[in-house]
């Protein structure tokens, strides 16, 4: 690479930079990013992000001192979300310092904002959240998460917000009153559960269906481990069938197949496990499946 490429490429880079400092110095924008002190000990990391796939990577470090020591506490799954943060519930203190690393391009250009301590919420405050993920109910137009002004009873706050997680990941949050309409929508919906892991957090327990197994009709194994193969029509059409590893390398074929049923000996499986094979019937495909040989045998 030239150096006048490279020199090229470094105005462009600082041009961007300086396009990023200063566009967030006129509105709450990236690098630029807020923190808050909420009721139950949670410091909550948000920001807005108006330069989309510009920005790789988005990274929230935590340190005592506000010039080094940062270690990383979190990486952004979406970087490029319009809006989005983090609800620190591991801090030592509500004084601990925040910055965000930012990846800017695949090249490695990297930016850290400027570090900052929480303050206290005010009424006015919109602090931006994860949106769901699931497709089914978006929380992206989640109530506002606010909080009374300094000196206002806490107590009385925690009690108007329960905050929705899945997993460890906070996702958005909703005003007390809306719990059961809430909750409601999740289990007429969906198949997610919910529980309430404490008396302000909600946490949704993502669905995940069990794969059950349907043999096929025409090949499978029979109680005693040998493969069955039943053709009613088997005198009139010409089928093969071709058995492979589950790695689908090659194991062996059947050419013919004279006989409405035919079994085959679970010996010529040689060891036990799953294994793939393909019906033809005329030459043309009939069925892509698997058979399983036990181990007792």
């Amino acid at each position: 690479m030239s150096r006048p490429f490279q020199r090229v490429c470094m105005y462009k880079l600082l041009f961007f930079l300086s396009l990023l400092w200063f566009g967030a110095s006129a509105q709450d924008t990236l690098p630029k990013f807020t923190v808050v002190n909420q009721p139950g000990n949670r410091v909550i990391i948000s920001w807005t992000n108006p330069y989309g796939q510009n920005i790789r990577q988005i990274s929230i470090q935590r340190s005592f001192d506000s010039l080094k020591n940062f270690r990383t506490i979190l990486t952004v799954p979406d970087a490029t979300a319009p809006q989005n943060g983090y609800a620190d519930t591991k801090a030592t203190n509500d004084h601990m310092f925040y910055r965000l690393y930012l990846l800017l391009d695949s090249n490695g250009h990297y930016l850290f904002s400027r570090s900052k301590r929480p303050a206290v919420a005010s009424a006015g405050d919109k602090l931006f959240l994860p949106s769901d993920q699931n497709g089914i109910i978006s929380l992206k137009k989640i109530e506002e998460i606010t909080a009374t002004a300094k000196g206002a009873d806490s107590a009385k706050v925690a009690e108007q917000i329960i905050f929705i997680k899945r997993r460890d990941t906070l996702v958005g949050a909703i005003k007390a009153e809306l719990l059961k309409r809430f909750r409601d929508s999740i289990n007429l919906r969906t198949k997610d559960t919910v529980f309430m892991k404490s008396t302000d957090t909600l946490v949704i327990r993502s669905f995940v269906a069990k794969e059950v197994f349907r043999p096929s009709k025409w090949v499978y194994t029979e109680k005693d481990g040998n493969v069955k193969i039943a053709l009613t029509d088997a005198g009139q059409r010409k089928y093969t069938l071709k058995f492979y590893e589950e790695d689908n390398t090659p194991l062996f074929e059947v050419s013919r197949l004279p006989d409405t049923v035919l079994i085959l000996d679970k010996s010529n499986f040689i060891h036990s496990g799953w294994f793939n094979f393909e019906l033809y019937e005329d030459g043309k495909l009939k069925e892509r499946h698997k058979v399983y040989i036990p181990k007792e045998f």
